[in-house]
């Protein structure tokens, strides 16, 4: 019997540290009940007790957040005229991997990139690793594709593609990886090997039919969709400062259209969207939850609800 018990006990350990994720059906679902109309209402918001430099990606696995950032060291300056097909320097930065607590104390930090390829974008979690690119910050620069265990944060290098991949995200069922390049101009497929390893794809870019919204980060959302969110900014005149929109996009990644396009109407003191740079949603039984972290350095994660016309 005490074997009985000790192997029950050993089981029910395995589970309990098992990462939990959110359900990514049930949030393209509500995706599709948020309009124009839509109301968004903060429900916290929690001061980031570190330095999370520019927050690109944001992730929540079971009570605890993954946030992909760059720290930028010397800024990138354009050319007068392009050189070697590029229209500014590399710049010089660190890309980081922090892992934190809903209270934002920082739990664990890694370091990713190498050399000029130090721009951390939008990442995912497969419900087993997390997917992470990090990128030259400069478009058509070079990208490194990591995967990182979320337990023991031991980092695995994936694949290098000669294009800025900004953010990406695992389709599971399509045994897939997708990534958006710089501006979200493209998407780019990566196939799994039968180790679930990316393989080389057919290299140009698949043209994004939207372009409203620069997407900043990407999640899978359920049978071959993707969750995207991001901002744009637009004058009415040259002389006048931009006004931020951010939204979201559910896009059908068997052939990257958009089935649903939302703004979400919601601005930090300063004017900034929510959806500005790092963000991730699940879903409520009233609709979707957001967190929102459009702040660089000594930031905010912001926690706001929107309920989904049905």
């Amino acid at each position: 019997m005490r074997r009985v018990w000790r192997a029950l006990g050993l089981c029910l350990a395995v589970f309990a540290a098992a990462p939990a994720a959110a359900n990514p059906a049930a949030v393209a679902e509500a995706v599709m009940g948020l309009g124009r109309d839509t109301r968004w209402t903060q429900v916290s918001v929690t001061p980031i007790g570190f330095d999370a430099f520019h927050a690109q990606g944001l992730v929540k696995v079971g009570d605890v957040f993954f946030v992909t950032a760059v720290e930028i060291l010397e800024r990138t300056t354009f050319y007068p005229e392009p050189r070697d097909g590029f229209d500014r320097s590399q710049g010089r930065g660190q890309g980081w991997l922090f892992k934190m607590n809903a209270k934002g104390e920082l739990l664990a930090k890694i370091k990713l990139g190498e050399g000029a390829v130090y721009h951390a974008g939008g990442l995912d979690f497969d419900g087993k690793r997390l997917w992470v690119p990090v990128a030259e910050y400069r478009p058509g620069g070079q990208s490194i594709l990591y995967s990182v265990d979320p337990a023991t944060l031991k980092v695995t290098e994936q694949l290098r593609v000669d294009d800025h991949i900004g953010a990406v995200a695992m389709d599971v069922v399509g045994k897939t990886l997708v990534g958006v390049n710089w501006g979200s101009a493209g998407f780019h497929a990566w196939p799994l090997d039968p180790t679930g390893r990316p393989t080389r794809g057919g290299g140009k870019a698949i043209s994004n039919g939207a372009q409203y919204i620069g997407y900043q980060d990407c999640h899978g959302a359920g049978p071959r969709r993707m969750l995207c969110s991001g901002v744009a900014g637009y004058r009415s005149r040259r002389d006048v400062p931009p006004t931020a929109i951010g939204g979201v996009e559910l896009i059908d990644l068997r052939d990257f259209r958009q089935m649903w396009q939302a703004p979400v109407q919601a601005w930090n003191a300063a004017g900034q969207a929510m959806t500005s740079n790092a963000a991730f949603f699940e879903p409520t039984p009233e609709g979707v939850r957001g967190y929102f972290l459009p702040e660089d350095g000594r930031g905010n994660l912001y926690v706001y609800e929107a309920a989904a016309a049905r």
